[in-house]
């Protein structure tokens, strides 16, 4: 990957969190929890999903950073949904914990020297691990989901 395609992924990840913020404007906060879709999750299953994902990412960054071919362990995020009371809890602090997490991951991501670039470790279900693997998923994480929340809320305000 080059310095150019990096700054790219790294200029997408800052932008995450707004864009999140940005798919909840105008959303009825009384409709956050409604299933328009079935098998598909609410807007604040999402929002909760992306507290956990992002907390996740933040410390699987940081062995990938500090640990000689860390493993990375998957997990299962509908397993979390449910256990975690997802569609039961305010949201407020998961966008807090979304944005506290990423904002702290911004600030290592921008200090990173080639050599931190190029650190591997394995993924229990995917493999081969490195940063800017890591770097491209979660640069387009916050993205996917804002425009989940994008359809419910469409949806929703017909």
């Amino acid at each position: 990957m080059t310095n150019e395609e990096r700054s790219s992924f790294v200029a997408q990840y800052a932008d995450g969190y707004k864009e999140v913020t940005a798919a909840l404007e105008n959303f009825p906060p009384e409709k956050l929890t409604a299933r328009p879709f079935a098998g598909k999750w609410t807007a604040a299953e999402i929002v909760q999903h992306l507290a956990d994902s992002e907390m996740g990412s933040a410390l699987r960054l940081r062995k990938l950073l500090t640990e000689d071919f860390p493993v990375i362990f998957g997990y299962d995020q509908d397993a979390y949904a449910t256990a975690m009371y997802y569609n039961e809890r305010d949201i407020a602090p998961a966008l807090d914990a979304f944005r506290g997490a990423r904002a702290t991951s911004l600030q290592l991501l921008e200090r990173l020297k080639e050599e931190d670039w190029r650190r591997e470790g394995w993924h229990s279900e995917s493999g081969s691990y490195t940063v800017e693997k890591w770097l491209v998923i979660y640069a387009a994480h916050g993205h996917n989901h804002a425009a989940q929340i994008r359809s419910l809320r469409d949806e929703l305000t017909k």
